[in-house]
């Protein structure tokens, strides 16, 4: 197998933030099946009590709910003028930047301008010019090289070809490429920043500073030298340099802080979503086949792997003033954890939630957000699974799972995913 694009920096990284988000050895889906039915609204932070740090965290200082079920879910997050994100700057976005500039943190005008200067960087139409940069990174980097192996563990390219991909869109030269892993490392760092101990956070939180420090400095460099360029290229940099809206255009601080977000953004959760659908796929040979001579129903298969199995499972807000949902009463200040992994499988929205079937009539899920802070890059990341997905249909001739290796596992309270899906083929 090619070695190329092995980093130990990042394989240790990654390993440490699946098990920072874990939390205990339950069947998640049950447990919130079991909530739907007796609690939808539940009093106090549910991941919390299963061993997971979330931004509902005590930290905060107010008291916490959960909800499990869909329609509720959908309301908190698209009425941001009643349940916003603003708290996330001081808490987990306080691990990427000190003043408050990162997107997810904010609300009302300031979130509808900044999105307007970022959204139509990454729309569908936009995204495209890039796909077939991205294409001959996935299949020829990364999957070509390792036909003649006959076998392989999928996840051994699946944690670095996203990462590949993003530094290639920032605008960072390929001449690079050993440093683009180290940079994902720091960035893993940051996002497990958060602990359930007081004294584990507040080490774990000089570790996360540090590492987005060096991080920034890495980006700014870039986009000093793309602005002093003029900004001609179509790497992200250069497009978030010419971006304007509404009369205004981005500093260079600006610029560098959302560019290194994506840096942790832009990779993890693109590989962990790419072992769900491939195991859910693999599980399933009849489902293969269909696929390998349909490929229409990779789009279908996309949508329903991240419905049945979504990256992350909660999303967090909170209330701005007093309201009440399903006649509990949520003061102003609570902090409102949305499971999105319960509403992607409330029986009264989808039915036989607990089947996995790309056949299903699709409605909308929650694993990419909803309402304003629906996610930027979903269209990017679709694009990467689908060419990654049909990249190992064409390369690897029947593929299947290995039999002489464990089966994957899909798992992690909070971060979801399996962390080996060894496959062999002809």
């Amino acid at each position: 197998m090619t070695t190329t694009y092995r980093s130990e920096k990042l394989e240790q990284a990654f390993a440490a933030l699946s098990a920072n988000y874990r939390g205990t050895d339950i069947d998640l889906y049950a447990a919130c099946r079991d909530r739907r039915a007796k609690t939808p609204v539940a009093t106090g932070d549910f991941m919390n009590s299963i061993g997971v740090p979330t931004h509902a965290g005590a930290n905060h200082g107010h008291p916490t709910f959960t909800l499990f079920k869909y329609n509720d879910v959908k309301t908190v997050l698209q009425d941001s003028a009643t349940f916003n994100s603003r708290f996330m700057a001081k808490g987990f976005g306080s691990f990427f930047s000190a003043d408050g500039l990162v997107i997810t943190a904010m609300d009302g005008e300031a979130h509808r301008k900044a999105r307007g200067l970022l959204q139509p960087v990454f729309a569908p139409d936009a995204v495209l010019p890039w796909r077939t940069a991205i294409e001959h990174q996935i299949r020829d980097e990364f999957i070509l090289p390792l036909v003649p192996e006959k076998r392989a563990d999928l996840m051994d390219f699946a944690l670095y070809f996203p990462i590949r991909v993003i530094y290639g869109l920032i605008g960072f030269p390929d001449e690079e490429l050993g440093n683009f892993y180290e940079y994902a490392a720091m960035g893993l760092t940051v996002l497990a920043g958060p602990k359930l101990d007081p004294t584990e956070e507040a080490a774990s939180r000089e570790r996360a500073m540090k590492a987005t420090n060096t991080l920034y400095e890495a980006v700014m460099a870039l986009v000093k030298r793309r602005r002093a360029e003029g900004a001609p290229g179509d790497d992200l940099v250069c497009r978030l340099l010419r971006a304007e809206f509404e009369g205004r255009k981005l500093d260079d601080h600006e610029i560098t802080t959302f560019a290194r977000s994506m840096v942790a953004a832009g990779g993890e959760t693109t590989t962990r979503t790419f072992s769900s659908i491939m195991t859910l796929l693999l599980q399933r040979p009849a489902l293969v086949e269909r696929v390998r001579n349909d490929r229409s129903l990779v789009a279908k298969l996309i949508d329903e792997s991240v419905r049945f199995e979504p990256v992350s499972t909660v999303k967090v807000r909170q209330a701005v003033r007093d309201v009440e949902i399903r006649g509990v009463q949520i003061p102003k200040d609570a902090m409102v954890q949305c499971v999105v992994a319960s509403a992607n499988r409330d029986e009264e929205v989808f039915d036989n939630s607990d089947t996995f079937d790309i056949d299903r009539r699709q409605k909308p899920s929650f694993t990419f957000g909803f309402g304003p802070h629906m996610c930027i890059g979903q269209y990017l990341a679709k694009m990467e699974l689908s060419i990654a997905i049909n990249a190992v249909l064409d390369l690897f001739p029947n593929v299947r799972l290995d039999p002489d290796r464990p089966a994957p596992v899909i798992a992690g309270s909070m971060l979801r995913g399996a962390s080996s899906v060894p496959v062999i083929w002809d």
